[in-house]
Protein backbone atom coordinates (compact mmCIF):
# COMPACT_ATOMS: atom_id res chain seq x y z
CA UNK A 1 0.00 0.00 0.00
CA UNK A 2 1.63 3.24 -0.74
CA UNK A 3 1.21 6.00 1.74
CA UNK A 4 2.10 9.80 0.32
CA UNK A 5 4.69 12.14 1.71
CA UNK A 6 1.21 14.52 2.39
CA UNK A 7 -0.46 11.61 4.63
CA UNK A 8 2.25 11.24 6.47
CA UNK A 9 2.86 14.98 7.29
CA UNK A 10 -0.86 15.09 8.54
CA UNK A 11 -0.49 11.98 10.53
CA UNK A 12 2.52 13.50 12.34
CA UNK A 13 1.13 16.89 12.95
CA UNK A 14 -1.79 14.82 14.56
CA UNK A 15 0.99 13.44 17.03
CA UNK A 16 2.30 16.37 18.27
CA UNK A 17 -1.46 17.94 18.81
CA UNK A 18 -2.22 14.67 21.19
CA UNK A 19 -2.49 14.90 24.78
CA UNK A 20 -0.06 11.86 26.54
CA UNK A 21 -2.98 9.74 26.89
CA UNK A 22 -4.60 10.25 23.76
CA UNK A 23 -0.88 9.58 22.16
CA UNK A 24 -0.88 6.88 24.18
CA UNK A 25 -4.07 5.06 23.33
CA UNK A 26 -3.33 6.21 19.23
CA UNK A 27 0.13 4.03 19.46
CA UNK A 28 -1.57 1.29 21.39
CA UNK A 29 -4.15 0.56 18.48
CA UNK A 30 -1.55 1.22 15.40
CA UNK A 31 0.31 -1.66 17.22
CA UNK A 32 -2.32 -3.83 16.92
CA UNK A 33 -3.39 -2.74 13.60
CA UNK A 34 0.72 -3.32 12.69
CA UNK A 35 -0.01 -7.47 14.49
CA UNK A 36 -2.82 -7.71 12.55
CA UNK A 37 -1.18 -7.07 9.19
CA UNK A 38 1.23 -9.04 10.18
CA UNK A 39 -0.55 -12.10 10.76
CA UNK A 40 -2.20 -11.81 7.79
CA UNK A 41 1.28 -11.68 5.81
CA UNK A 42 1.89 -15.32 7.28
CA UNK A 43 2.37 -18.36 5.08
CA UNK A 44 -0.57 -17.55 2.45
CA UNK A 45 0.93 -14.36 2.15
CA UNK A 46 4.59 -16.06 0.85
CA UNK A 47 4.73 -17.09 -2.84
CA UNK A 48 5.97 -21.04 -2.18
CA UNK A 49 5.66 -23.26 0.83
CA UNK A 50 8.05 -25.99 1.96
CA UNK A 51 6.80 -29.35 3.47
CA UNK A 52 8.97 -32.25 4.63
CA UNK A 53 8.06 -35.52 4.26
CA UNK A 54 9.13 -38.52 5.91
CA UNK A 55 7.33 -41.79 5.32
CA UNK A 56 8.23 -45.69 4.55
CA UNK A 57 9.26 -46.88 1.49
CA UNK A 58 6.19 -48.67 0.09
CA UNK A 59 4.52 -45.89 0.49
CA UNK A 60 6.28 -43.87 -2.34
CA UNK A 61 4.91 -45.15 -5.34
CA UNK A 62 1.10 -43.94 -3.45
CA UNK A 63 2.56 -40.57 -2.49
CA UNK A 64 4.34 -40.00 -6.30
CA UNK A 65 0.50 -39.52 -7.18
CA UNK A 66 -1.28 -37.82 -4.32
CA UNK A 67 0.95 -34.68 -3.51
CA UNK A 68 0.87 -33.15 -7.38
CA UNK A 69 -3.01 -33.52 -6.77
CA UNK A 70 -2.33 -31.33 -3.16
CA UNK A 71 -0.13 -29.54 -4.57
CA UNK A 72 -2.66 -27.92 -6.83
CA UNK A 73 -5.47 -28.18 -4.87
CA UNK A 74 -3.51 -26.02 -2.41
CA UNK A 75 -2.54 -23.85 -4.98
CA UNK A 76 -5.89 -23.03 -6.59
CA UNK A 77 -7.56 -22.05 -2.88
CA UNK A 78 -4.06 -20.69 -1.87
CA UNK A 79 -2.45 -19.22 -4.42
CA UNK A 80 0.69 -20.55 -3.45
CA UNK A 81 3.17 -23.47 -4.41
CA UNK A 82 4.06 -26.30 -2.10
CA UNK A 83 7.10 -27.60 -2.76
CA UNK A 84 7.73 -31.49 -1.14
CA UNK A 85 10.87 -32.42 0.21
CA UNK A 86 10.67 -35.98 1.01
CA UNK A 87 12.64 -38.89 2.74
CA UNK A 88 11.99 -42.47 2.78
CA UNK A 89 13.27 -45.51 4.18
CA UNK A 90 12.80 -48.78 5.89
CA UNK A 91 10.86 -49.82 9.43
CA UNK A 92 12.01 -47.30 12.33
CA UNK A 93 12.14 -49.43 14.60
CA UNK A 94 15.19 -50.50 16.41
CA UNK A 95 17.02 -53.15 18.86
CA UNK A 96 15.47 -51.39 22.05
CA UNK A 97 14.05 -48.20 23.02
CA UNK A 98 16.37 -45.58 23.46
CA UNK A 99 18.07 -46.75 20.11
CA UNK A 100 14.60 -45.97 18.92
CA UNK A 101 13.80 -43.07 20.40
CA UNK A 102 17.74 -41.45 19.10
CA UNK A 103 16.90 -42.92 15.48
CA UNK A 104 13.07 -41.87 15.03
CA UNK A 105 14.38 -38.13 16.80
CA UNK A 106 17.16 -37.97 13.99
CA UNK A 107 14.63 -38.65 11.25
CA UNK A 108 11.72 -36.60 12.57
CA UNK A 109 13.95 -34.04 14.17
CA UNK A 110 17.45 -33.66 12.18
CA UNK A 111 15.84 -33.96 9.05
CA UNK A 112 12.61 -31.36 10.50
CA UNK A 113 10.03 -33.51 8.95
CA UNK A 114 6.53 -31.96 9.30
CA UNK A 115 4.62 -34.74 8.57
CA UNK A 116 4.91 -38.52 9.09
CA UNK A 117 3.65 -40.94 8.01
CA UNK A 118 5.17 -44.32 8.97
CA UNK A 119 4.63 -47.81 9.23
CA UNK A 120 3.89 -48.21 13.37
CA UNK A 121 1.93 -46.36 15.36
CA UNK A 122 4.55 -47.42 17.80
CA UNK A 123 7.09 -45.16 15.88
CA UNK A 124 5.08 -42.19 16.11
CA UNK A 125 3.92 -43.06 19.39
CA UNK A 126 7.91 -42.84 20.17
CA UNK A 127 8.22 -39.46 18.48
CA UNK A 128 5.61 -38.34 20.85
CA UNK A 129 7.71 -39.54 23.93
CA UNK A 130 11.06 -37.70 22.38
CA UNK A 131 8.76 -34.53 22.84
CA UNK A 132 8.26 -33.85 18.84
CA UNK A 133 4.93 -34.28 18.54
CA UNK A 134 2.55 -33.23 20.98
CA UNK A 135 0.47 -36.19 23.13
CA UNK A 136 -3.40 -37.17 22.30
CA UNK A 137 -1.99 -36.74 18.37
CA UNK A 138 -4.30 -39.26 17.45
CA UNK A 139 -7.20 -37.62 18.40
CA UNK A 140 -6.76 -34.64 16.34
CA UNK A 141 -6.83 -36.44 12.69
CA UNK A 142 -9.81 -38.76 11.28
CA UNK A 143 -9.86 -42.65 12.40
CA UNK A 144 -7.05 -41.72 15.15
CA UNK A 145 -4.28 -41.07 12.56
CA UNK A 146 -4.53 -44.44 10.55
CA UNK A 147 -4.00 -43.44 7.11
CA UNK A 148 -3.33 -47.01 5.44
CA UNK A 149 -4.03 -49.99 6.03
CA UNK A 150 -3.52 -53.81 5.89
CA UNK A 151 -3.48 -57.16 7.24
CA UNK A 152 -1.27 -60.52 7.92
CA UNK A 153 -0.97 -62.81 4.72
CA UNK A 154 0.68 -66.16 4.78
CA UNK A 155 3.16 -67.28 2.45
CA UNK A 156 3.59 -70.81 1.46
CA UNK A 157 5.56 -73.05 -1.08
CA UNK A 158 4.17 -73.49 -4.65
CA UNK A 159 1.08 -75.66 -4.54
CA UNK A 160 1.10 -75.41 -0.35
CA UNK A 161 2.59 -78.83 0.10
CA UNK A 162 2.46 -78.67 3.81
CA UNK A 163 -1.40 -77.46 3.72
CA UNK A 164 -1.69 -74.66 5.94
CA UNK A 165 -4.62 -73.07 6.02
CA UNK A 166 -4.27 -71.15 9.18
CA UNK A 167 -2.41 -69.40 11.98
CA UNK A 168 -2.87 -72.73 14.06
CA UNK A 169 -1.12 -74.55 11.26
CA UNK A 170 2.19 -72.83 12.19
CA UNK A 171 2.57 -74.66 15.36
CA UNK A 172 2.70 -78.15 13.65
CA UNK A 173 5.79 -79.75 14.28
CA UNK A 174 6.77 -80.72 10.76
CA UNK A 175 5.92 -76.26 9.63
CA UNK A 176 9.18 -74.02 9.49
CA UNK A 177 7.99 -70.50 9.86
CA UNK A 178 10.73 -68.10 8.76
CA UNK A 179 10.30 -64.96 10.80
CA UNK A 180 12.27 -61.54 11.29
CA UNK A 181 13.10 -60.10 14.95
CA UNK A 182 9.88 -58.30 16.74
CA UNK A 183 12.91 -56.34 18.50
CA UNK A 184 13.96 -54.77 14.92
CA UNK A 185 11.18 -55.33 12.49
CA UNK A 186 8.11 -54.00 11.59
CA UNK A 187 6.76 -56.74 10.05
CA UNK A 188 7.80 -59.25 13.09
CA UNK A 189 5.91 -57.02 15.53
CA UNK A 190 2.76 -57.23 13.33
CA UNK A 191 3.07 -61.07 13.17
CA UNK A 192 3.61 -61.41 16.91
CA UNK A 193 0.48 -59.45 17.85
CA UNK A 194 -1.16 -61.56 14.94
CA UNK A 195 -0.33 -64.94 16.59
CA UNK A 196 -1.39 -64.40 20.02
CA UNK A 197 -4.42 -62.53 19.16
CA UNK A 198 -5.97 -65.72 16.99
CA UNK A 199 -5.94 -67.13 20.11
CA UNK A 200 -7.02 -64.46 22.55
CA UNK A 201 -9.47 -62.89 20.09
CA UNK A 202 -11.28 -66.21 19.14
CA UNK A 203 -11.68 -67.29 22.77
CA UNK A 204 -8.59 -68.56 24.16
CA UNK A 205 -6.60 -67.54 27.06
CA UNK A 206 -3.50 -65.67 27.58
CA UNK A 207 -1.72 -69.03 28.80
CA UNK A 208 -2.76 -70.64 25.55
CA UNK A 209 -1.40 -68.16 23.45
CA UNK A 210 1.73 -67.68 25.67
CA UNK A 211 2.06 -71.66 24.68
CA UNK A 212 0.71 -71.34 21.05
CA UNK A 213 3.53 -68.77 20.35
CA UNK A 214 6.35 -70.18 21.87
CA UNK A 215 5.24 -73.31 19.76
CA UNK A 216 5.95 -71.26 16.45
CA UNK A 217 9.20 -69.42 17.83
CA UNK A 218 10.97 -72.27 19.15
CA UNK A 219 11.36 -74.02 15.32
CA UNK A 220 12.70 -71.11 14.29
CA UNK A 221 16.62 -71.73 13.07
CA UNK A 222 17.33 -68.03 13.19
CA UNK A 223 15.51 -64.45 13.89
CA UNK A 224 16.32 -62.39 10.45
CA UNK A 225 17.47 -58.56 11.03
CA UNK A 226 14.81 -57.27 8.89
CA UNK A 227 11.77 -58.39 6.86
CA UNK A 228 14.21 -58.59 3.47
CA UNK A 229 16.23 -60.87 4.96
CA UNK A 230 13.57 -63.11 6.09
CA UNK A 231 12.10 -62.55 2.42
CA UNK A 232 15.67 -63.95 0.71
CA UNK A 233 16.22 -66.47 2.87
CA UNK A 234 12.30 -67.79 1.52
CA UNK A 235 12.26 -66.49 -1.57
CA UNK A 236 15.89 -66.92 -3.10
CA UNK A 237 17.80 -69.67 -0.71
CA UNK A 238 14.68 -71.65 -0.46
CA UNK A 239 14.60 -71.51 3.21
CA UNK A 240 11.47 -72.51 5.66
CA UNK A 241 7.77 -73.47 4.52
CA UNK A 242 6.02 -69.75 5.39
CA UNK A 243 6.47 -66.76 5.69
CA UNK A 244 4.12 -64.17 7.13
CA UNK A 245 4.07 -60.52 5.43
CA UNK A 246 2.05 -57.45 4.79
CA UNK A 247 -0.81 -58.21 2.43
CA UNK A 248 -0.27 -55.04 0.15
CA UNK A 249 3.48 -56.40 -0.27
CA UNK A 250 2.35 -59.84 -1.72
CA UNK A 251 -0.57 -58.42 -3.65
CA UNK A 252 2.06 -56.30 -5.70
CA UNK A 253 4.66 -59.13 -6.04
CA UNK A 254 1.97 -61.24 -7.31
CA UNK A 255 2.10 -58.52 -10.14
CA UNK A 256 5.44 -59.94 -11.24
CA UNK A 257 5.17 -63.42 -9.57
CA UNK A 258 1.70 -64.61 -10.67
CA UNK A 259 2.45 -67.99 -9.58
CA UNK A 260 3.22 -67.09 -5.55
CA UNK A 261 1.34 -68.75 -2.98
CA UNK A 262 0.24 -67.07 -0.44
CA UNK A 263 -3.66 -67.06 1.98
CA UNK A 264 -5.06 -64.30 4.15
CA UNK A 265 -5.89 -65.52 7.46
CA UNK A 266 -10.04 -65.03 8.09
CA UNK A 267 -8.96 -64.06 11.89
CA UNK A 268 -7.12 -61.42 11.13
CA UNK A 269 -4.68 -58.34 12.34
CA UNK A 270 -5.61 -54.64 11.14
CA UNK A 271 -1.94 -53.79 10.29
CA UNK A 272 -2.32 -49.70 10.87
CA UNK A 273 -0.02 -46.91 9.59
CA UNK A 274 -0.41 -43.99 10.92
CA UNK A 275 0.06 -40.49 9.76
CA UNK A 276 0.85 -37.47 12.24
CA UNK A 277 1.67 -33.79 11.95
CA UNK A 278 5.38 -33.29 14.31
CA UNK A 279 4.14 -30.05 16.29
CA UNK A 280 7.71 -29.02 16.88
CA UNK A 281 9.32 -29.00 13.57
CA UNK A 282 5.57 -26.86 12.12
CA UNK A 283 5.66 -24.71 14.67
CA UNK A 284 9.22 -24.03 14.52
CA UNK A 285 8.63 -23.50 10.33
CA UNK A 286 5.15 -21.75 10.31
CA UNK A 287 3.79 -25.39 8.03
CA UNK A 288 1.54 -26.03 10.05
CA UNK A 289 -1.93 -24.85 8.50
CA UNK A 290 -0.26 -26.72 4.92
CA UNK A 291 1.13 -29.72 7.30
CA UNK A 292 -2.47 -30.14 8.60
CA UNK A 293 -4.02 -29.78 5.23
CA UNK A 294 -1.97 -32.37 3.35
CA UNK A 295 -2.79 -35.03 6.55
CA UNK A 296 -6.42 -34.40 5.84
CA UNK A 297 -6.38 -34.76 2.14
CA UNK A 298 -4.40 -37.88 2.62
CA UNK A 299 -7.80 -39.65 3.64
CA UNK A 300 -9.79 -37.97 0.52
CA UNK A 301 -11.01 -40.41 -1.87
CA UNK A 302 -8.54 -39.75 -4.74
CA UNK A 303 -5.50 -40.39 -2.15
CA UNK A 304 -7.24 -43.27 -0.50
CA UNK A 305 -7.75 -44.57 -4.12
CA UNK A 306 -3.89 -44.16 -4.99
CA UNK A 307 -3.30 -46.30 -1.95
CA UNK A 308 -5.80 -49.38 -2.82
CA UNK A 309 -3.70 -49.32 -6.27
CA UNK A 310 -0.75 -50.54 -3.95
CA UNK A 311 -3.05 -53.38 -2.01
CA UNK A 312 -4.07 -51.08 1.06
CA UNK A 313 -7.32 -51.81 2.13
CA UNK A 314 -8.64 -48.48 2.23
CA UNK A 315 -9.71 -46.34 5.47
CA UNK A 316 -12.31 -44.52 3.12
CA UNK A 317 -15.09 -47.20 2.47
CA UNK A 318 -16.43 -45.87 -0.27
CA UNK A 319 -13.04 -46.25 -1.96
CA UNK A 320 -13.23 -49.95 -2.18
CA UNK A 321 -17.07 -49.83 -3.41
CA UNK A 322 -16.45 -47.30 -6.05
CA UNK A 323 -13.36 -49.01 -7.48
CA UNK A 324 -13.99 -52.11 -7.31
CA UNK A 325 -11.57 -53.80 -5.12
CA UNK A 326 -11.80 -57.38 -4.32
CA UNK A 327 -9.98 -58.31 -0.78
CA UNK A 328 -10.39 -61.72 0.43
CA UNK A 329 -13.09 -61.40 3.66
CA UNK A 330 -11.85 -60.93 7.26
CA UNK A 331 -13.99 -62.77 9.93
CA UNK A 332 -12.41 -61.80 12.83
CA UNK A 333 -10.57 -58.50 12.62
CA UNK A 334 -8.62 -56.95 15.06
CA UNK A 335 -6.28 -54.70 16.14
CA UNK A 336 -3.91 -53.14 18.72
CA UNK A 337 -6.07 -51.65 20.77
CA UNK A 338 -7.59 -54.72 21.13
CA UNK A 339 -5.17 -55.84 22.71
CA UNK A 340 -4.51 -53.54 25.27
CA UNK A 341 -2.79 -50.43 23.41
CA UNK A 342 0.63 -50.15 22.11
CA UNK A 343 1.56 -48.68 25.51
CA UNK A 344 0.66 -52.15 27.17
CA UNK A 345 2.54 -54.02 23.75
CA UNK A 346 5.66 -51.95 24.39
CA UNK A 347 5.64 -52.28 27.88
CA UNK A 348 4.67 -56.05 28.29
CA UNK A 349 5.08 -57.24 24.99
CA UNK A 350 8.45 -55.91 23.73
CA UNK A 351 10.34 -54.66 26.47
CA UNK A 352 13.25 -56.48 27.64
CA UNK A 353 11.99 -59.32 30.03
CA UNK A 354 8.56 -59.21 28.37
CA UNK A 355 6.59 -61.74 26.42
CA UNK A 356 8.67 -61.78 23.49
CA UNK A 357 11.72 -61.87 25.63
CA UNK A 358 10.05 -64.64 27.57
CA UNK A 359 9.00 -67.00 24.75
CA UNK A 360 12.83 -66.34 22.94
CA UNK A 361 14.43 -67.80 25.99
CA UNK A 362 12.21 -70.93 26.56
CA UNK A 363 12.74 -71.25 22.61
CA UNK A 364 16.99 -71.24 23.55
CA UNK A 365 16.72 -73.23 26.80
Amino acid sequence: MNVSLLSIRSLFRRFRSLSGRSFLSFLLVGLLASLALASCGGIGSKPEVKLNLVSFSVTKAAHDQIIPKFVEKWRKEHNQKVIFQRSYGGSLAQADDVNAKRSLREIAGKQEADVVHLALPLDVMRISQAGLINRGWEDRVPRRGVVSRSVAAIVTRAGNPKNIQSWADLAREDVTVLSADPKTSGIAIWQLLALWGSVTQTGGEPAQALDFVRQVYEKIPTLARDAREASNAFFQEGKGDVLVTYENEVILAARNQPDINYFVPSVNISIDNPVAVVDRNVDKHGTREVAEAFVNFLYSEPAQQEFAKLGYRSVNPFVAKDEGLQFPPIETLFNAQDLGGWTLIQTEFLADKGIFEQIKNQSAS
